[in-house]
């Protein structure tokens, strides 16, 4: 994972590849993004959550990395991801933007956005009002 960190599941994916879920959230960083990205049932996963419209949603490298190399920004323009050109070049119209929202679909640019990007995440699976006190809360 990035910058040496580990991350331990508490499943394996195919343990909850036939689940359904709100939403599917991916982290960012390098080598991770490319694991993620090789990860047939995580795909599968994220497929089936886009045909469902049900909310998918990743950060940093991963938009580009995983989303756009697998077809599932295909049709939409304006995502975002981290601001490097490597990764920028993959998406149709890059935003500028630090967390957009296109359709079922929610990216980010990095770790200095996700803050923003969780509160999005929250405000799409609770309201606005809920995220809202979150934020506030956490005095973001």
């Amino acid at each position: 994972m990035s910058r040496g960190i580990k991350v331990l599941a508490d499943v394996h994916i195919s343990e909850v590849s036939n689940s359904s879920f709100d939403l599917i959230a991916l982290p960012g960083g390098m080598p991770g993004a490319e694991h993620l990205r090789d990860c047939t049932e995580l795909i599968d996963m994220l497929k089936k959550q886009k045909i469902d419209n049900k909310l998918f949603a990743a950060v940093c490298a991963s938009p580009a990395v995983v989303f756009a190399s697998q077809g599932l920004m295909e049709g939409t323009a304006g995502n975002t991801c981290y601001p490097a050109t490597p990764f920028r070049e993959k998406l149709e119209k890059p935003s500028e933007d630090e967390v957009v929202v296109n359709g079922c679909m929610v990216t980010s640019q990095g770790p200095g956005t996700s803050l923003k990007f969780a509160i999005k995440l929250g405000e799409l699976l609770y309201g606005k009002e809920k995220a809202d006190e979150i934020a506030s809360a956490m005095l973001v």
